[in-house]
């Protein structure tokens, strides 16, 4: 298990240069934006207008503060992500624009290469002890707000924006939130014949 504190990620600029991004991580560590396998960042939207692009990338995006957004993605009829709507999915390599439902929001950006690697992303609120499943090659829980206590020989504490990085473990994580919490887990596989 690998413990990203929130003190420890990294912000740059947006690859269109219109905003700042702050990543969580990268694989390969310290891949630039043309040539990572995966990445998990968080960027604070401020104006309506186009999103980066990314080729051979495909990408999950998740509001995680504000009213919301609407994403106008090539091919598909505008679509608005919220607190409340599931992780939206699209390619990264077609013409995206946003526009601002009411304000700046937050949001989990979850990239991946097309053809070498996979990802799901998932939003999971938490008032009772739960377990997480952990079978994928990388899981990735983000603590967004609250607080948990991930069972272990040496228990582990997340807060807001820190995040925990595991390995396979058919047995999951157990965790205990010390409050309402509300996490995301991202799950990361490599493409069969990419491993």
């Amino acid at each position: 298990m690998r413990i990203l504190r929130t003190a420890g990620h990294r912000s740059m600029p947006w690859k269109n240069g219109g905003g700042v991004t702050t990543e969580i991580i990268v694989s390969p560590a310290g891949a630039g934006l043309d040539h990572f396998d995966w990445r998990v960042s968080m960027a604070r939207v401020e104006a309506s207008g186009p999103f980066s692009q990314f080729s051979g990338i495909d990408r999950t995006l998740a509001v995680l503060e504000g009213k919301g957004i609407v994403l106008e993605i090539a091919g598909r009829p505008p679509m608005t992500v919220d607190l409340t709507t599931p992780p939206l999915s699209f390619p990264a390599d077609v013409p995206t624009a946003a526009t601002l439902i009411d304000g700046p929001i937050a949001d989990l950006n979850v990239m991946s290469r097309r053809g070498r690697v996979t990802h799901s992303v998932e939003r999971i609120a938490v008032t009772t002890p739960a377990r997480i499943r952990t079978e994928t090659a990388t899981t990735l829980v983000l603590c967004v707000s609250g607080g948990v206590i991930i069972a272990g020989a040496e228990p582990i504490s997340l807060g807001p924006l820190d995040a925990l990085l595991t390995a396979p473990d058919i047995d999951g994580l157990s965790i205990q939130p010390t409050r309402r919490t509300v996490l995301f887990v991202v799950r990361i596989d490599a493409v069969p014949g990419n491993d």
